[in-house]
């Protein structure tokens, strides 16, 4: 059995995740490959396909949200993603069941006398050709059951129905009250039910792999998944890593040779990050602490294929000003080739805007 260094996995990923060079494919094209996008912040959608494709504009995403091509809800490990709406019908009731759990941890003690089968049935009749905002439907909850907590019936009722959130929310810039529509509705189809892990195995490792389970599971939010890649077994390719954990990965899929890697500004819970539970290949144990802060994850800037910092860009629409500021945990190899990449983010989050950048070394 094949054994792949750290340095063969973090180029394999870069590939598969269009790092190691943006890539000519249609926006719809790179959301299919990336499965789903992490979408909790407005522009994290915007900024991740920024990085992957060539000549990407904000206005080809906000498009395909706007006629329903992809829709933006509650799906892997329980989070806000963005996903074609081909992909949300079989993933969204794939994943339920990671809603049910997260549910339960925060609010399972103040429920824990609710009927939440009657709670889901008129939830659904309150967003029956309706959108409503959470605290608007928690508030019509709240008439039909007076002194339940208000907050526990709009976040239950995300948990127990499928809802998307129609744009202009989470289009690029735009902020305020989550609003939430049925997805049969919104789609105009039927959710896809049944659809077994296999599918989503898949999709994965073309988009991620060579991977474990656990790296599966913990990018997807699905437990005890051991048996599921069995059975696919002999469908894959079986590989391990340095340290005897085995991976997985599709039969056709190539490994990339030892090429250089470019510059890469990844936002806040990108996709890369959030893929794997070791996440050696990318960065560091003592980084990734850095990194990953309890529930955040931090834009991270990448030289050669790995974290070497992280950034913030803050802009000032009353000044218009933008400011992207450059932590580095260790010093540049090429410091122009960083601030050639730092200029391109601004001209695209920021344009016209006054432009400044700042690196500097991280200090806690």
């Amino acid at each position: 059995m094949r054994v792949l260094d750290r340095r063969t996995l973090n180029r394999a990923a870069l590939e598969r995740q269009l790092l190691l060079k943006r890539s000519d494919m249609s926006v719809r094209e790179a959301i299919e490959r990336l499965v789903a996008l992490q979408a909790q912040e407005t522009n994290m959608p915007y900024h991740g396909l920024w990085t992957r494709l060539a000549g990407f504009k904000q206005q080809q995403l906000t498009d395909l949200m706007t006629d329903r091509s992809a829709v933006r809800g509650t799906m892997l490990r329980g989070t806000q993603h963005l996903a074609l709406a081909d992909d949300y019908l079989w993933l969204r009731p794939l994943v339920h069941v990671c809603l049910l759990r997260a549910r339960q941890a925060a609010f399972g003690r103040v429920t824990k006398d609710w009927d939440l089968d009657e709670l889901a049935t008129e939830a659904r009749k309150l967003l029956d050709g309706r959108v409503l905002t959470r605290p608007r439907l928690a508030r019509e909850l709240a008439e039909l059951w007076p002194g339940r907590d208000v907050q526990a019936l709009g976040w239950s009722a995300q948990a127990l129905l499928s809802v998307v959130h129609p744009p202009p929310s989470g289009t690029w810039n735009v902020a305020g009250a989550t609003p939430f529509a049925l997805a049969e509705d919104w789609i105009g189809r039927p959710l896809a039910e049944g659809v077994g892990p296999a599918r989503l195995i898949g999709r994965y490792l073309a988009a991620f792999g060579p991977a474990s389970v656990k790296d599966f599971q913990m990018w997807s939010g699905l437990r005890r998944m051991d048996a599921a890649f069995a059975e696919l077994r002999s469908e894959l390719r079986v590989y391990r890593d340095e340290n005897g954990v085995e991976l997985f990965d599709l039969p056709d899929a190539r490994l990339p040779g030892d090429g250089p890697a470019p510059v890469r500004f990844l936002p806040g819970f990108d996709n890369l990050v959030l893929a794997y539970a070791d996440r050696t290949r990318l960065m560091t144990d003592e980084h990734r602490k850095i990194v990953c802060v309890g529930s955040e994850i931090k834009p991270t800037l990448l030289v050669d294929g790995r974290v070497h910092g992280l950034w913030t860009l803050k802009h000032d629409r009353k000044t218009d000003a933008a400011t992207l500021s450059v932590e580095l945990f260790a010093p540049l190899p090429d410091e122009p080739a960083v601030e050639e990449e730092a200029a391109r983010l601004l001209d695209f989050a920021a344009p016209g805007a006054a432009h400044d950048i700042r690196v500097a070394a991280w200090t806690g």
